[in-house]
């Protein structure tokens, strides 16, 4: 328990003030650029990465947004209604219902996943077209859909936007938006409930760590630039405007300086300074 309550205290002062938060989204740009430039001079070594069906891949990667919400879950609805009752004063009823408020973050980000995810496949399907071998006087065969293509053995051309760029993106800075609620979060230092909130939080931060490395991986092996860059662009772009649109519509902020206010326009007026100095 020391050992996790001191990584945990080690995790929180690399993040606090919001430094890592601010400069992820330039850093996965580079990786991008850097990884692209790599890939397409041969300066990448073979590596058991480079197979699609490595195990980070196959358990991590192609249940990212899993991963995420199962963490993120139960993380939001401790800290949030720890943070209604100790700092905002909230019964708890009221208390639950903040939680699920922002719990609804995640049903959005749901949304944003599937939504996106089609999208790309309709891309996909839309501009590419079926390469497959044919037997001499056979009429070639239309193809609508790669996996059309994929069952007859054969290979699909289209736009592939990068689905593990945009998503490993999107889930990082899901991920170090919600876990910056512990600056202004106090919990009882022997409580059971600060062992918990630890383990999930030092779980979202090496989840974020393996978000990030995976994304160097995909910048490295797979996709051209141009799917790359556009797939991380729509992952920061939407995940900076469900932040922004978040921090617009509440009422009540998970970032309040007063820790004893009880007026909810207060702590949240409070809360929104905080959060805009956090972003500076």
């Amino acid at each position: 328990m020391e050992r996790l309550e001191r990584g945990g205290r080690c995790l929180r002062a690399a993040l606090s003030g919001g430094r890592v938060r601010r400069r992820l989204p330039g850093l996965l740009l580079a990786i991008a650029l850097l990884g692209s430039a790599l890939k397409d001079s041969d300066l990448v070594p073979d590596t058991p990465l480079r197979n699609k069906r490595n195990p980070l891949n196959v358990y991590f990667v192609k249940v990212a947004w899993a991963w995420t919400l199962w963490l993120l879950l139960p993380f939001i609805a401790l800290t949030t209604y720890q943070f209604a009752r100790s700092n905002f004063l909230y019964g708890r009823t009221r208390s639950v219902l903040l939680v699920l408020r922002r719990l609804s973050a995640l049903a959005v980000g749901t949304a944003v996943w599937y939504g996106c995810t089609e999208l790309f496949v309709y891309i996909e399907n839309l501009t590419g077209e079926c390469s497959i071998a044919t037997k001499p006087g056979d009429t070639p065969r239309l193809y609508s859909t790669k996996r059309e293509c994929h069952q007859d053995n054969g290979v699909w051309s289209g736009f592939d936007i990068s689905g593990h760029c945009f998503l490993l993106s999107y889930c990082a800075l899901m991920i170090l938006e919600e876990v910056a609620v512990l600056e202004g979060l106090s919990i009882d230092q022997n409580s059971a409930l600060r062992v918990v909130v630890n383990v999930l939080f030092v779980s979202l931060c090496f989840l974020t760590m393996i978000w990030v490395f995976m994304f160097l991986c995909t910048a490295l092996y797979f996709h051209d630039f141009s799917q790359k860059l556009l797939g991380v662009l729509i992952g920061l772009s939407v995940a900076q405007n469900q932040f922004d649109s978040d921090e617009e519509n509440s009422q009540e902020g998970l970032w309040a300086r007063s820790a004893t206010s009880t007026d909810p326009e207060q702590a949240w007026s409070d809360s929104k300074v905080t959060f805009a100095e956090s972003r500076v």
